[in-house]
């Protein structure tokens, strides 16, 4: 009770802070909120207005009340420390009193656990540009909506709250997305693959490298009358191109050259934890797409896995999805049946994730291809006897399942786990 007392004092006082210093120094806001490809968006849209401008951008996933004004602040996490949780605050005035140099873009992630979180942000945000990726038919943390409505409702009051005349960039894909226009008040831009959007992706394509292991993606933007190929290292993942499709509409709307934006743009780093490509034990690759899970976002993951070329096997680690309440029986079930399409080996981690494993068997997978276990690390050290030369391994579930220990435990260069994983700093790793 106290804990929480002084958690709700220290955000009220940063988001006070935040507020006086937007006042001050008038940055232009670009704020980015969606069920899915959040992070890969703004992380784009960095890459591609840090050419011209000073920008800085939300770390890591600090979308929260508390995260957005840390963000704002350019002040880390303080955990569980009390201390550094002053020091924020103190920096946080430093800011407001003295005159320092700062960014002239903030690119801020946005996102909704429950009921009012984004309303509560967009009661003092008022962004310039604001940004909406996917929400997909069940959204994560519907659990705590009473349905997907109440999600799109949520998302909707960043979209009331942009400044008059602000620019409003949607995912033409996504019906509930795109439904969003209605509460806009500037103009609208669309982006996607298929013919609604204004800037559109075309051509997808996986790049393997001389072995004939996945190494990226390839597509072509087209745009009035321009279409230029794009490359994507590091993924295997077409989702990625829907954030590269935001950073280019907002690069263009900006005046910079299409051309010139796409040379820029190539720059771009895929996050960890999200489709990225790691090499694996064994001559095998992972596709560790570990950071979260949601049905829209875990079936992309396995029909990325089906688009995949491979003379080895199709292995899928699938985790509990959590959040999605009466809907969680249902989709963990839609799961199970398209995976058993798509792998020749489903590895489950969880006790919601056997419902996968047992639809997948309901639907014809075999019982010796079928494999479940309680925790992430015991999946890994198991799948270490089960992996083999040129095999594909999607690792894919909730945060709260640490699936990123399947992958540790199969990486062919544990080493680099702090650079290439998820989930590695010291409060995490503390973790059970």
């Amino acid at each position: 009770m106290i804990k929480r007392l002084l958690k709700n004092i220290v955000t009220r006082i940063l988001q006070l802070e935040a507020r006086m210093v937007l006042y001050k120094y008038k940055p232009k806001i670009i704020a980015v909120t969606g069920n899915v490809g959040k992070t890969s968006a703004k992380d784009a849209i960095y890459v591609l207005l840090s050419k011209a401008y000073y920008v800085r951008k939300s770390e890591k996933s600090f979308n929260s009340e508390l995260g957005v004004p840390l963000t704002i602040l350019g002040c880390e996490s303080g955990w569980n420390s009390p201390r550094l949780w002053m020091a924020n605050i103190i920096e946080g005035l430093a800011l407001i009193v003295l005159k320092n140099h700062y960014p002239k873009w903030l690119i801020l992630e946005v996102g909704a656990d429950r009921p009012g979180d984004i309303l509560r942000i967009a009661k003092w945000l008022s962004p310039d540009i604001v940004v909406v990726t996917h929400i997909g038919e069940v959204p994560v943390h519907v659990e705590f909506f009473k349905s997907g409505k109440e999600v799109v409702a949520e998302k909707s009051h960043l979209v009331a709250a942009l400044k008059e005349g602000g620019l409003l960039y949607l995912n033409a894909d996504d019906e509930q997305v795109l439904s969003m226009k209605e509460h806009s008040r500037g103009k609208v831009f669309t982006f996607g693959m298929g013919e609604k959007a204004s800037m559109r992706a075309t051509n997808e394509q996986i790049l393997y490298n001389q072995n004939g292991d996945p190494a990226g993606v390839t597509f072509k933007v087209d745009y009035g009358e321009s279409s230029v190929p794009v490359r994507v290292q590091g993924t295997a993942g077409f989702s990625y191109a829907y954030a590269v499709l935001a950073a280019l509409s907002i690069g263009v709307s900006e005046g910079f050259n299409l051309l010139s934006a796409v040379e820029w743009i190539q720059e771009y780093e895929t996050p960890p934890g999200r489709l990225k490509i790691i090499e694996g034990m064994k001559h095998t690759t992972i596709l560790d797409d570990s950071y979260n899970a949601s049905p829209a976002a875990l079936s992309a993951a396995l029909h990325t896995l089906a688009a995949i070329e491979t003379k080895g096997r199709k292995i899928a680690v699938l985790g509990d999805m959590m959040e999605l309440g009466k809907h969680s029986t249902d989709e963990h079930k839609k799961a199970g049946a398209l995976a058993a399409s798509v792998c020749d080996i489903l590895v489950t981690v969880g006790l919601r994730a056997k419902t996968i494993a047992l639809e997948a068997h309901v639907k014809k997978m075999g019982k010796r291809s079928i494999f479940s276990f309680d925790d992430a690390r015991e999946a890994g050290v198991a799948l270490k006897h089960i992996v083999a030369e040129k095999d594909i391994i999607l690792v894919k579930g909730s945060q709260s399942m640490r699936m990123e220990r399947v992958v540790e435990e199969l990486m062919a260069y544990p080493e680099n786990k702090r650079k290439l994983l998820v989930r590695q700093e010291a409060q995490w790793l503390s973790r059970p």
